[in-house]
């Protein structure tokens, strides 16, 4: 009975420990603290700069995450891959106090991110060198450290090949860095690896991986205690095991823990249970690491696609970069939240890292919500790819790219990626690169002299050159990758985004992969699937047209598509003025866009129904298409824009009286009646299956626009409505974050201009102010207008659509409140208080 006792008392211990237990889940071992504040920061480059006794009083005080290039002025002196911002050479210093009795500790530094070629310091004393910015990395510091007094790190970060990338990377410490002390004798580095082996209703096994690193002089004879708790903190079963580690070497115990009726992880409940792993030396604890995980089944299949948890469905899914508008590639958790929350509100269930791997917060978010992660590791390879720097796919390229250390480094990084993510019980499928195998960018196959019936779908600038990388490297290479992904997980498949499916077909790239992707390709689904029945096709990335997404819904075979993209980024910008690509479903500030409301009424489970509206085409107006395909091929068909009801029209009813007007309704109802202040106008439509939109073309006529989305025996099971505004009078706020946490939280408040009768004024475009009292900073202003090049990060912006974000961090954790106020020429200012947590 004693014995139960005790073993009880144990538990209760360990479930106390999740509560105060830091992050050191990041690097999987230690105690671990974030040291992201009091940071210097020097846009130069001063090698002097490593030295313990630099005197870099001048320097800029920085807090991390810290991204230079979004802090810099917009300029078409910079290359438009990178949004038109600059990149450049900095270096970071901090003072860094190590405790006398931490002696006799192991001490080291993690980063988790630094974009790029970086360089760290302890003391003038080189740690070492990372050269890819996405790549997270521990040091061991412990030789150089001073115990008992301070101590300097240094980090150089060169990005002086600004262009090195066909999108938005941002430059700098971009995501968090921790201190870790540890006993020398702990859980390895990502030590921890939990997955399971069986998991349905009945049953679930959890395979539980302990790699431990013995720094000391001894073989230790351990004891490790793996404990399973339930989401309420409930203790569910537990082992304990022997392990014996040599001097100076690792060791890897593998055991399993065993649930009864566990509870499935999945898009619609993502339960996730907490394992914590305790090293134990004579029966002290020496080391612990907590690791959330889960239960789930997952097939896929030539035939049917793909099941979790053996349920057969359909993959909604969005590709992402890492940026977020003005606050750049440092984008704090909250952030990330709330853009996660909006797409699962439209109908999306996973993520495509694109074309890197991103940072934990997402890959957290992700397992607690719901959504499943391709976790996705290069865009080039040995090779590097075309780098727009007037426009997207205008003028002359630049070369720079992260291909010049793919040998040495490519295998190591890929590996660091998949002990990073593996525990991420959202992680799906492993990506080994993106359109690497680009038509003559950079290989080339004699396949390429076919002709236009071929297959292709992204220009292939010219026919066969045989000066050009031979494509039939690409499988050589994906076997290397593949190799590396399963020596650190076999669980999951591997995968690659193929721009160039007809060329790689004629390779063993596409066959050494467990599931293949295909890039704007679905004219391929059926001869591909026809000509190789074991392969599983899917498209990694796809058009937001009905025709793409009518490929994965009709055809079982297709598991599921990826749009490109869910969320609007910085770079592949096109010519001046333009920030980024404006293809998302949601904006640069996280609000939902017309083409969300489109995607939402073919993902979306739930009735829904919108509005917008445009000049009808060719009867007094011209449609704004703000999708470049859809560009594209309104410049190809003249009759596009008139023939076609747009995808990306703005909920605004202000026009010239008797104006004819397009009226374009998103709804996932089997019909749709229109009124026009409040009597019906135009005959009922039918739900549109070939272009997925219901439109009318009335004349205008101001007041109330409303539909009402009906089931086929005429019930209503949804409704929208937009009204005709009056000039602007006063700012509101729309949306808020009233409280933020002490440590990590970000406000986001969303500002709309309206009327003097509280209607949304769409065609504003007024300058606000952002004031703030209090312990705060204005991180930026989001107006997401995508062709406006002035200062974001200052106070004073102009609205788009009548609407702004601001983005505000609080900078001292013992504040209560923060007091923000807007104002706005001739307009009703509007002000709230938010409260710190």
């Amino acid at each position: 009975m004693k014995h139960m006792i005790k073993i009880k008392h144990f538990f209760f211990l360990s479930f106390l420990f999740l509560y105060v237990v830091n992050s050191a889940a990041q690097c999987g071992f230690g105690k671990a603290e974030k040291i992201n504040e009091n940071w210097k920061f020097i846009l130069n480059d001063l090698p002097e700069a490593k030295e313990d006794n630099f005197n870099d009083e001048r320097w800029q005080r920085v807090d991390l995450p810290h991204d230079w290039s979004i802090r810099q002025p917009l300029s078409p002196t910079h290359a438009s891959c990178m949004g038109y911002l600059p990149g450049g050479i900095g270096w970071y210093r901090k003072n860094m106090p190590i405790p006398a009795e931490k002696s006799g500790e192991k001490v080291y530094l993690y980063f988790e991110g630094i974009y790029n070629r970086s360089e760290v310091y302890l003391n003038g004393h080189l740690l070492g060198k990372r050269p890819n910015g996405y790549i997270s990395f521990l040091y061991d510091a412990t030789p150089y450290i001073k115990y008992g007094q301070d101590n300097v790190v240094a980090v150089r970060v060169d990005h002086s090949r600004t262009a090195d990338s066909r999108w938005y990377t941002g430059s700098g410490i971009y995501r968090n860095v921790w201190l870790v002390y540890a006993n020398p004798v702990h859980i390895a580095q990502w030590g921890v690896y939990a997955y399971p082996s069986e998991a349905n209703g009945k049953k679930g096994i959890l395979q539980v991986e302990v790699e431990v690193t013995n720094g000391g002089e001894n073989t230790e004879n351990l004891t490790v205690v793996n404990e399973l708790f339930d989401d309420q903190g409930k203790i569910v079963t537990v082992r304990k095991n022997k392990l014996s580690v040599a001097a100076g070497e690792n060791s890897t115990l593998s055991t399993a823990l065993s649930v009864s009726k566990p509870y499935l992880w999945s898009i619609d409940r993502p339960y996730l249970y907490t394992l914590k792993t305790t090293l134990l030396k004579n029966g002290k604890e020496i080391d612990s690491s907590v690791t959330k995980t889960g239960f789930r089944s997952y097939t896929f299949d030539p035939n049917k696609g793909f099941a979790l948890n053996g349920e057969w469905m359909k993959v909604k899914g969005v590709c992402l970069h890492h940026d977020a508008g003005v606050l750049g590639a440092a984008v704090p958790k909250d952030v990330w939240r709330q853009r996660l929350s909006r797409l699962k509100e439209i109908g999306c269930n996973a993520i495509r890292t694109s074309h890197n791997p991103q940072s934990p917060d997402l890959y957290d978010l992700c397992d607690e919500m719901g959504f499943l992660v391709m976790d996705e590791a290069f865009d080039e390879w040995e090779f590097p790819k075309r780098k727009w720097i007037e426009g997207w796919n205008v003028g002359t390229p630049g070369f720079d790219g992260s291909y010049d250390f793919f040998e040495e480094w490519g295998e190591r990084d890929l590996a660091d990626m998949v002990r990073r993510d593996r525990n991420h019980i959202s992680t799906f499928a492993w990506s080994i690169g993106n359109e690497v195998d680009y038509p003559n960018d950079p290989y080339s196959h004699l396949v390429l002299d076919g002709g236009a019936d071929t297959g292709f779908t992204q220009p292939i600038f010219g026919g066969y050159k045989k000066d050009a990388p031979d494509a039939r490297r690409l499988g050589e290479i994906a076997k290397r990758l593949v190799a590396v992904v399963k020596r650190y997980d076999a669980t999951r498949p591997t995968t690659a985004g193929l721009a160039g499916v007809a060329m790689s077909n004629e390779t063993e790239y596409p066959f050494v992969l467990d599931i293949t992707g295909y890039n704007y390709t679905e004219s391929m689904y059926d001869s591909d699937h026809k000509k190789y029945p074991d392969r599983v096709i899917f498209g990694s990335e796809n058009r937001h047209d009905m025709s793409a997404w009518k490929a994965v819904r009709d055809k079982e075979f297709i598991f599921g598509q990826f749009l490109w993209t869910g969320i609007d980024y910085l770079g592949e910008s096109g010519p001046w003025p333009s920030r980024g690509f404006y293809s998302g479903l949601i904006d640069f500030g996280g609000s939902i866009k017309p083409r969300g409301y489109f995607r939402q009424s073919l993902w979306s489970d739930k009735p829904m129904a919108y509005l917008g509206t445009y000049p009808t085409p060719g009867k007094g107006g011209k449609n704004r298409l703000f999708d470049v395909w859809s560009q594209l091929e309104a410049e190809k068909n003249a009759d596009f824009a008139e023939k076609t009801p747009s995808m990306d029209a703005w909920p605004i009813w202000n026009y010239r009286e008797g104006q004819m007007i397009r009226v374009v309704c998103y709804t996932n109802a089997a019909k749709a009646k229109l009124l026009l202040n409040d009597r019906e106008i135009g005959a009922v439509q039918d739900y549109n299956d070939e272009t997925g939109i219901i439109y009318w073309d009335i004349p205008y006529e101001p007041g109330v626009l409303k539909v009402i989305g009906m089931d086929a025996d005429d019930n209503e099971i949804s409704t929208y409505e937009i009204r005709t505004s009056k000039r602007p009078y006063a700012l509101k706020i729309i949306q808020e974050e009233q409280r933020v946490d002490r440590e990590e939280g970000v406000a986001r408040i969303a500002l709309q201009v309206v009327d003097e009768d509280g209607i949304p004024v769409m065609i504003s475009d007024d300058e606000i102010t952002c004031h703030l009292s209090g312990n705060a900073r204005l991180l930026g202003l989001e107006a997401s207008n995508n062709s406006d090049m002035s200062d974001y990060t200052d106070n004073v912006h102009r609205v788009y659509h009548g609407r702004i974000v601001a983005f505000v961090k609080l900078i001292d954790k013992n504040s209560d409140e923060i007091k923000v106020k807007f104002t706005a020429p001739w307009l009703q200012p509007t002000e709230m208080v938010i409260e710190v947590r």
